[in-house]
């Protein structure tokens, strides 16, 4: 679970110190194994939570636990090496910006326009004849095993 990718083991890679963190920023939780301080438990493994706290060494962040028929917000202190930043939202972000600039768009040529999305529509029917397009009879072909 917490070993490294092929050809990725050693010391923690520098721009990993680097990435800046902030309160509100959505984070994974992913144990890098190359340093064990302030590991996550097995639990938080791939979790996805909100910082809460940025210290020197360190990041708070908010996990919400499912604990019977309840959700419980554990709050979990772990070391930078062991958070990344998460792309969960980023498809949404990307949307927000190509819906303002449509709406820009739209609203200079004077129409309206509508951006919900669409779920994915079924495939459309077609009919196929058999009047230029005669069926193909397969037969197995002898093993040859000359190169």
């Amino acid at each position: 679970m917490f070993a490294k990718r092929f050809k990725h083991h050693g010391q923690v890679q520098v721009s990993r110190y680097l990435r800046p963190f902030h309160s509100g920023d959505i984070v994974d939780i992913v144990a890098d194994s190359g340093e064990q301080k302030g590991m996550p438990h097995k639990y938080y493994q791939g979790r996805t939570g909100v910082v809460y706290g940025v210290f020197p060494r360190a990041v708070g962040v908010i996990i919400y636990k499912t604990v019977g028929n309840r959700k419980i917000e554990k709050r979990v202190n772990l070391r930078i090496e062991h958070v990344r930043h998460s792309k969960c939202r980023d498809d949404f972000l990307n949307r927000v910006k190509t819906n303002a600039s449509a709406k820009r768009a739209a609203k200079e040529r004077g129409e309206h326009i509508d951006l919900k999305r669409q779920p994915a529509q079924p495939r459309n029917g077609h009919t196929i004849s058999t009047e230029d397009n005669l069926p193909v009879t397969l037969a197995p072909q002898p093993y040859d095993t000359y190169i």
